[in-house]
């Protein structure tokens, strides 16, 4: 085999075009993965791992790839990123005043997607389209913008009452959902949380949320050959080497013959990338 890249992992780079474009990365090392598709990959686990924060030595990675002082002092590892509406910005308790004022108190989208069926979602305006490539939509929707994470995460609470906010990764992975008529299940979505969004609007004042009736919808087609009938998942936490034929990428998952590993979930874990 061919060695084409060592070092450690990222997330996969993500370009939105037709299928997607993906780059793995490996430190400062790019590889392109859609000519990859159908090569026989091997992934060496080298038994290192690096904070992606500080780049210290760590012996277990925690919240995809910060070791556990990153972890415990770091707010890009606080419950609120996973818990918007719990903002420690909004109720002044933030670790990171200045990290929050670039990342969080930014203009933010609530929107639809259609990955494993109909979820709402939040993001930066900054990460669009690269959140919904990450989530493997098929179809995304912006519905609303508004002034901070801090509200989107309000606003995804509405909402998830009458829609999930969660993705099926298996369900995924087994194929493209099916196409949605994403502009009626807005306004179906809307009419249905009307006296809520009048309560958020008196809130926060009319000027910190816009509708987007007129948004287009995205539609993102990925670099699968074929999908797996059964997802078996793969990991260099059980097996220091995962190797199989490329079937596709999606999300930040490879799919190989063998079973799917998701990248992501593996940062700074030191590899080496080997094809035939």
């Amino acid at each position: 085999m061919k060695q084409l890249a060592e070092g450690p992992l990222r997330k996969m780079k993500t370009r939105l075009r037709e299928p997607v474009d993906y780059q793995m990365l490996f430190g400062n090392q790019k590889v392109a993965a859609n000519s990859l598709i159908e090569s026989q990959l091997r992934l060496t686990f080298l038994n290192k791992i690096t904070c992606v924060s500080c780049g210290r030595d760590t012996n277990k990675s925690f919240n995809q790839g910060y070791c556990y002082p990153c972890f415990q002092s770091k707010a890009a590892c606080d419950r609120c990123i996973m818990s918007p509406e719990m903002c420690h910005f909004a109720e002044g308790t933030c670790r990171e005043p200045q990290w929050a004022q670039r990342n969080c108190n930014i203009d933010h989208f609530v929107y639809l997607a259609n990955s494993s069926g109909l979820k709402v979602g939040i993001t930066r305006f900054s990460q669009v389209p690269t959140r919904w490539i990450d989530q493997g939509a098929s179809q995304a929707l912006p519905i609303f913008k508004v002034s901070t994470r801090h509200q989107s995460g309000l606003l995804e609470v509405i909402f998830k009452e009458h829609v999930s906010d969660k993705t099926s990764w298996q369900r995924m992975l087994k194929g493209p959902a099916d196409p949605l008529d994403m502009s009626t299940r807005r306004d179906e979505l809307i009419a249905s949380v009307e006296e809520k969004m009048s309560e958020f609007s008196a809130r926060f004042g009319s000027t910190q949320v816009e509708a987007l009736p007129r948004a287009e919808m995205v539609e993102l087609k990925y670099p699968v050959k074929e999908y797996p009938a059964k997802v078996k998942s793969l990991s260099f936490d059980k097996t220091a080497t995962v190797e199989g034929t490329l079937l596709g990428i999606k999300g930040q998952y490879l799919i190989l013959d063998t079973g799917v590993i998701n990248l992501r979930k593996f940062g700074g874990y030191h590899v080496r990338l080997e094809v035939s």
